[in-house]
């Protein structure tokens, strides 16, 4: 019912905008995709249309340069699959299909449109840029409840902020307010997670159930409001990352009550749940049993797990995304939950999303505990048979391990000598400057548990984030001190952004509104991002690594890039130290002169240098300007 509604709504308003997908004359009620492009790599369209008995019409097309090469009728009468071919100098414009359904004639208007800018103009993000992971529903509020048009939903949309499992009423046009805030932090790039509608029992706040894939949430916004987002971001040199899911749907998926096919999803009316065993899909041992639990296994019983293998699917998938990045400008996907979706199809997927936007990028999430299991998943793995064609990869280890690096007094085997064991272990990975590093993210413990006492080990622990090798991501409140543990529920690490809602008595986007000590820790990070960004991003983004073995918990490292040079010295002890700077000679003769971004200080060489405790360096050869 939500979608005729829906339907005549659109019809109403007019149709072929952005959130026009659901706008189709007489039997056919909804269009996927809403309109496309011509002079596109793929020359080849799907359409799927949604209406009562669909399948058993019979269409045609008289457009120069576009012809209907075939059109299917699957399990549900109610869904018709239409390939067309668009030639590469196929001219914009409206083209009619006409079909013929019950004996009456019918035609649908369809648009192909010009597109604004070149592939070659879609820049993804890199190793130069650093991300601020944010929750929508958990970050600020921009407008009220009752202008949500939520006509088309079946569940509420209240609101229950005491409750960290509910809806707390976060949205687009709260993250657009704070655009400033964000910027003034220093960041390049915000991920935002999922924005597609939810339409789901208790509201999914989080976003990773999606029930319209062309859509974007009313409770979060219009697709509108999502395109204005990104634009706003632009304007201020910041790029969006768009977070996916293709492993799963939601339960409330239109699909899961007229599926078009009955290999739609896996196990379909079954009660089988994924292991959450990703070791199976590179283990050479395994069973088929354990394997097919692994990747065609539900989520969870409200995530039922989408067949990859079935090609209509893939086609709808690959489609939606290339429709999101040309229609809203998207600069990365973060695509959820890689490895429990088919590899082989996911491999086609990310080769033809790139072929498409050859400079795009996309990260999958790929969780698991060692280094081994992430670079099996990067594009050109040598420990793959299968080229998943998949740029970038997430490094889990500081959210598993990360923290005792840190808070660990360095010996010759832990502590700082975690990060070097870590990190030795690269060889595996085709690139690791690929790779995106974090200390913590949304599925979570926060890195920080409870409110620290003292900073110094948190600072070292950004400080490597943002000097080492990777792509960094930070999680929103990070520079705040934001803290919790998931024990009891994942809402406790997805809190809500002090003053980015009605009424809040703390407004933490403001110096007035922080603590002193969120104030040091805001100036430290902010100053790291902004030095990061605006004088040392090249080097970073494509400058070596060279690092030395902790001895004495003295870490040092070097970043290098043509004639720059940053090089960071950690003391991983919480006793002053005193000592030879024999064995960083190769890289800081005595005598070489340095300037110390962290305390705004010219630095000199010596045979021997004392190192307070949980001191931190991070020296480059260039004065700042």
């Amino acid at each position: 019912m939500k979608r005729i509604k829906a339907l005549a709504v659109g019809l109403a308003a007019g149709a072929f905008s952005i959130c026009g997908a659901r706008t189709a004359p007489d039997a056919i009620t909804n269009i996927e995709p809403p309109y496309w492009w011509t002079g596109m790599a793929n020359d080849t369209l799907q359409i799927m249309l949604t209406g009562k008995d669909i399948a058993k019409a019979e269409f045609t097309v008289d457009y120069s340069g576009v012809n209907i090469i075939e059109q299917l009728s699957l399990d549900s009468p109610n869904y018709k699959l239409l390939y067309l071919t668009i030639d590469p100098d196929t001219k914009a414009g409206k083209m009619q299909l006409r079909y013929t359904l019950d004996g009456k004639k019918a035609t649908l208007p369809y648009e192909l449109r010009q597109r604004d800018r070149a592939a070659s103009e879609y820049k993804g993000f890199d190793a130069g840029d650093v991300l601020y992971l944010l929750m929508p529903d958990r970050f600020a509020k921009g407008f009220d409840d009752k202008d949500i048009d939520a006509g088309r939903m079946d569940y509420p949309i209240g609101t229950d902020r005491a409750n960290p499992n509910a809806r707390h009423g976060g949205d687009m046009r709260g993250i657009r307010k704070h655009l400033d805030y964000i910027d003034s932090l220093g960041v390049t790039a915000i991920w935002v997670c999922p924005v597609l509608e939810n339409d789901m029992p208790g509201g999914s706040y989080h976003g990773y159930a999606t029930t319209d894939y062309y859509n974007i949430d009313p409770r979060f916004g219009s697709n509108e409001e999502y395109s204005q987002l990104i634009s706003e971001a632009h304007e201020k040199g910041l790029k969006v990352v768009m977070d996916m899911i293709f492993n799963h749907s939601g339960s409330n998926h239109p699909w899961m009550k007229d599926a078009p096919s009955k290999d739609w999803y896996n196990h379909p009316g079954q009660d089988v749940m994924t292991n959450f065993r990703l070791t199976t899909v590179h283990d050479p041992y395994v069973s088929d049993y354990d394997l097919d639990h692994t990747v065609n296994g539900w989520f969870v019983p409200q995530m039922p797990d989408l067949n990859q293998r079935n090609p209509h699917v893939m086609k709808y998938l690959t489609q939606n995304s290339i429709w999101w990045i040309e229609s809203a400008k998207i600069d990365g996907i973060r695509m959820d939950t890689y490895p429990y979706a088919d590899m082989q199809a996911m491999a086609g997927w990310a080769a033809d999303v790139l072929r498409e936007y050859p400079g795009f990028n996309i990260v999958g999430e790929c969780w698991y505990g060692n280094e081994s299991g992430g670079a099996f998943w990067q594009a050109g793995s040598k420990l793959n048979a299968i080229d998943t064609h998949l740029p970038s990869v997430m490094d889990f280890y500081f959210v598993q391990d990360g923290r005792k690096a840190f808070y660990d007094d360095t010996d010759p085997w832990h502590g700082l000598n975690d990060l070097y064991d870590h990190l030795s272990q690269d060889f595996m990975y085709p690139e690791p400057q690929r790779i995106l590093t974090f200390l913590d993210n949304h599925d979570s413990d926060r890195f920080l548990l409870e409110k620290p006492d003292s900073l110094d080990n948190w600072k070292q622990a950004v400080t490597f984030l943002l000097t080492s090798r990777g792509i960094p991501q930070i999680y929103y409140g990070t520079e705040i001190l934001m803290n919790g543990s998931k024990e009891g529920s994942d809402g406790y690490v997805r809190e809500d952004f002090p003053g980015g809602f009605p009424g809040d008595k703390v407004n933490a986007f403001t110096r007035e509104g922080r603590t002193q000590q969120q104030n040091e820790a805001w100036d430290f990070i902010s100053k790291l991002l902004q030095w990061r960004r605006n004088e040392a991003r090249d080097v970073m983004a494509r400058g070596s690594l060279k690092h030395f073995m902790p001895q004495n918990g003295l870490y040092v490292y070097q970043r290098k890039l043509g004639d720059k040079e940053v090089t960071v010295i950690m003391n991983g002890r919480d006793k002053e130290q005193t000592l030879t700077m024999e064995r960083t000679v190769e890289i800081m003769p005595y005598g070489s002169s340095f300037y110390d971004i962290i305390s705004s200080q010219p630095v000199k060489i010596e045979e021997t240098m004392t190192f307070a405790p949980r001191q931190i360096m991070v020296l480059q050869n260039w004065q700042n300007n």
